[in-house]
């Protein structure tokens, strides 16, 4: 569920919102900008399904 535009030099994460123009990073193996915005995503939505109980 992502898009990689590689004349854009972006790539688009649709479940996160997320969109970042450092594709040819990405590519290479730096993978800290997506892991650390999936992490993020994931840490809120636990927040919100705790916040009701």
């Amino acid at each position: 569920i992502r898009t990689y535009n590689f004349p854009q030099n972006r790539l688009t994460d649709h479940r996160i919102n997320l969109t970042i123009y450092k594709l040819d990073q990405i590519m290479t193996g730096d993978l800290q900008p997506v892991t650390t915005a999936l992490m993020t995503y994931e840490r809120e939505q636990l927040r919100g399904d705790t916040e009701g109980t």
